[in-house]
C-alpha cells in the first residue's frame, strides 16, 4: 500500500473504507445483471463526487441502475421525468401563499422541489427545453439553489444521474456544453451478452428483481470522497493527464485525427476531471496511487462528452472513441 498523504489516515480505516467500496459494487451487481464496467464508472463517479450523464437505448436498465444505486448507499433517491413542457419551477421550486393562522397574515414560503434530494435522476434530460436544462446547472456545480434571492443549500452529498436516449432525436433538445461539462463522466450502457439477456428476461417474468440492499451509509461515503482527495499522483502523470486534454484541442494538438476531426477541444476542467477520476478508479481498486493505467482507463468517459467532433467527422462515420484513441497512443508519459 502506498504511503499516505499528510492528512492523518490510519491504514485500518483506508481499508476499512476500500473495502466498502467493493461491497457497494456486490449490492448493485446482484441487481443489475451484467454491466460490470457500467456499475464501476457510477461508483467511480460518486464517490469522486461527480455527477453522471448515463445514456443508452430504452430497456437497458438505467433507470434501475440509478435506484439501485440510491439503495445501496441508502440515499434518498428523486425521478423527474423530463418532457417538453416541463419548467424550471418543476425542478428547484416555487415560492407558494400562505397565511399564518395566528396573525392572518399572508408571506410568500419556498416550496423545496425535487432537486432537494441526494440522489436526483435527471430522467430523458433532453427532452426538456434548454432553459429547464439550465435550472441544473446552479445545483450541480454549487449544490445549492437560488431563488428570489435567497439561496437554498442542497443536501450532502448530492448526486445527479441524468439520462438521455441517444437514438431518439425527434423532440429533444440537445444538452449546452456548458451543462455537459459539469457531468464528470458520460456512462455508455450497451446491449447485454446472450447469456445476461437470457438471465434477465427469466429474472424479470418470475419473481422480478430484489432491492439493492443497503452496503454503505452516507458518513462512510463522505469519508470516501474525502479518501479520494488524498490519493497520489505523480508529477509526470499529472503532466500526462494535462498534456492529454491539451492535445483534444485541434489549433495546438499534434494528433493528426485530431486536427482533422476536432472541432473544439476540452477546457481546463477536463483535466480536473480526469485526474480525480483516475483518483477514483485507483483507490476502487484498492491503491492510493494513480497510474498510467487508470488515466488511460478514464480518458474516454471524461472527454466523449467534453470534445466536439466536426461536420467532416460526422460525415465519415468517424466516433469520438476512434479520436481518443488516437490520442492515447500518439500522447506517451515521460
Amino acid at each position: 500500500m502506498s504511503e499516505l498523504n499528510a492528512q492523518d489516515w490510519s491504514e485500518a480505516e483506508v481499508a476499512s473504507l476500500t473495502a466498502k467500496v467493493g461491497e457497494l459494487t456486490a449490492s448493485m451487481s446482484r441487481v443489475i445483471i451484467g454491466q460490470a464496467e457500467v456499475i464501476e464508472s457510477l461508483v467511480i463517479c460518486l464517490i469522486a463526487g461527480g455527477h453522471a450523464l448515463v445514456e443508452g437505448v430504452p430497456g437497458l436498465g438505467k433507470t434501475l441502475l440509478v435506484k439501485s444505486l440510491a439503495q445501496a448507499t441508502d440515499m434518498q433517491f428523486r425521478r423527474v421525468q423530463f418532457t417538453p413542457d416541463l419548467m424550471p419551477s418543476d425542478i428547484v421550486g416555487t415560492e407558494i401563499l400562505e397565511e399564518d393562522q395566528a396573525t392572518h397574515q399572508r408571506v410568500f414560503k419556498f416550496q423545496r422541489g425535487p432537486v432537494f434530494t441526494q440522489v436526483l435522476l435527471a430522467d430523458e434530460i433532453n427532452r426538456a427545453p434548454p432553459k429547464t436544462q439550465s435550472a441544473l446547472l446552479e445545483a450541480m456545480q454549487e449544490r445549492s439553489v437560488t431563488f428570489a434571492g435567497q439561496t437554498h443549500r442542497l443536501p450532502q452529498p448530492f448526486f445527479v444521474l441524468a439520462t438521455q436516449n441517444p437514438i431518439e432525436q425527434a423532440g429533444t433538445y440537445p444538452l449546452p456544453e456548458a451543462q455537459l461539462d459539469r457531468f464528470l463522466l458520460r456512462i455508455d450502457v450497451g446491449y447485454p451478452s446472450e447469456d445476461e439477456e437470457m438471465q434477465m428476461v427469466s429474472r424479470t417474468t418470475h419473481a422480478g428483481l430484489a432491492d439493492a440492499v443497503p452496503a454503505m451509509d452516507v458518513a462512510t461515503l463522505m469519508r470516501l470522497q474525502q479518501l479520494v482527495r488524498d490519493v497520489e499522483i505523480g508529477d509526470h502523470l499529472l503532466r500526462y493527464a494535462t498534456r492529454l486534454v491539451r492535445a483534444t484541442r485541434p489549433q495546438e494538438s499534434t494528433v493528426a485525427s485530431v486536427k482533422k476531426h476536432v472541432g473544439w477541444g476540452a477546457g481546463p476542467r477536463a483535466g480536473q476531471a480526469l485526474v480525480l477520476a483516475s483518483k477514483a478508479r485507483a483507490l476502487m481498486h484498492g491503491r492510493l496511487a494513480v497510474t498510467r493505467d487508470d488515466i488511460a482507463a478514464m480518458l474516454l468517459p471524461v472527454l466523449a462528452h467534453r470534445v466536439l467532433r466536426n461536420f467532416e467527422a460526422e460525415a465519415d462515420g468517424v466516433a469520438i472513441a476512434e479520436i481518443l484513441a488516437a490520442l492515447r497512443n500518439e500522447i506517451k508519459v515521460d
